[in-house]
């Protein structure tokens, strides 16, 4: 068999191939994180790297099936793909029947085709909202009747595809009341959120559905919903960068550019300064080269730990009150 994939339809044909001993195929876009081929790879499939982004590995594999007679596990439009994956909505209101709303992350649709199918067999009321990455709002669009943009990557590269299923495509339209656009911004603010506070991690793909209530909280307010974490492959370097933006975000890690003279004692102060406001100096850089001041005086960038945003106001109140002149670089 083949498949094209950019993680976890991958893993699952590769997981259950091995199990049935059927020799599987895997082709996934050339920059899929490395995380996601290793544990392809790990189930003992074929991994083929091939193509910019999946439509173009979708492509590839449906070649090489041709080739070599493999047959092709399509990752969404196919019917018992989409039933399979609609089992999540099933276990979700055996969970938790009063949900009112399901937001579900898109990329072919072939998971919110199987759980709108689902949910809506079980409780006709319920309202599925899709959520798709600005990046790649190909079934958006489809829906709309407007020709897409794309843009080169995303974060949420699980759901970055250009093209959506004809199955999928009739089915989003008839039982998925909107598809939301989420942001790069969202999602990354989503995945340090599921980190932080519900200790999970989740993919960028995975993320979407939580994006989309965060950016649309009004229309969600005060209504039981249920999120699809779907997918915690992320690459442990990206989520290091994910995590350090969204302390940025949150003004807990900040940077500062303070003037001083450069003479004996003068960062000593204002250290202390800093110190006495309860920030944490993470990293110190000096700029005497690259500077309009004039040659006596120096620019002094400092990387701080901070509470909040608040916290950061008082560290530069604190610091203009001791005759320093900051000026902060992420606001």
């Amino acid at each position: 068999m083949v498949a094209a994939s950019a993680g976890n339809h991958a893993q699952g044909v590769a997981y259950h191939a091995r199990r049935l001993g059927i020799p599987a195929v895997i082709v996934m876009p050339r920059y899929t994180p490395g995380v996601k081929v290793v544990h392809t790879r790990g189930h003992g499939a074929e991994v083929i790297l091939r193509g910019e982004v999946f439509d173009e590995a979708k492509a590839h594999a449906l070649d090489l099936a041709r080739e070599r007679g493999l047959t092709m596990i399509h990752p969404y439009d196919d019917e018992q793909v989409i039933a399979g994956q609609g089992t999540i909505a099933l276990e979700m209101l055996e969970a938790q029947p009063d949900l009112e709303v399901l937001v579900v992350p898109i990329g072919g649709g072939g998971l919110i085709s199987g759980m709108a199918v689902a949910a809506k067999g079980v409780k006709p009321s319920i309202e599925v909202v899709g959520a798709q990455t600005l990046r790649f709002p190909s079934m958006y669009c489809a829906v709309k009747g407007v020709v897409p943009e794309f843009g080169a990557t995303t974060i949420a590269d699980g759901i970055a595809v250009k093209e959506p299923g004809e199955l999928t495509l009739a089915i989003v339209r008839e039982l998925v009341s909107e598809i939301l656009l989420v942001g790069e911004g969202d999602i990354e603010q989503a995945i340090v959120l599921l980190l932080e506070i519900e200790k999970t991690v989740v993919e960028g793909a995975g993320a979407a559905g939580l994006a989309a209530v965060l950016a649309s909280r009004e229309r969600f307010r005060e209504r039981k919903v249920g999120l699809v974490l779907c997918g915690g492959n992320i690459d442990p370097l990206m989520l290091a960068g994910i995590i350090e933006r969204g302390m940025v975000r949150t003004g807990r890690l900040s940077r500062l550019t303070v003037e001083l003279r450069d003479l004996p004692g003068a960062l000593a102060r204002v250290t202390a300064c800093i110190a006495e406001q309860n920030a944490n100096i993470e990293e110190i850089s000096h700029q005497r080269a690259f500077t309009s001041l004039p040659v006596q005086s120096v620019e002094v960038d400092f990387v701080l730990e901070t509470r909040d945003h608040d916290h950061v106001r008082q560290v530069i109140a604190a610091l203009s009150a001791a005759g320093f002149t900051a000026r902060l670089h992420n606001e």
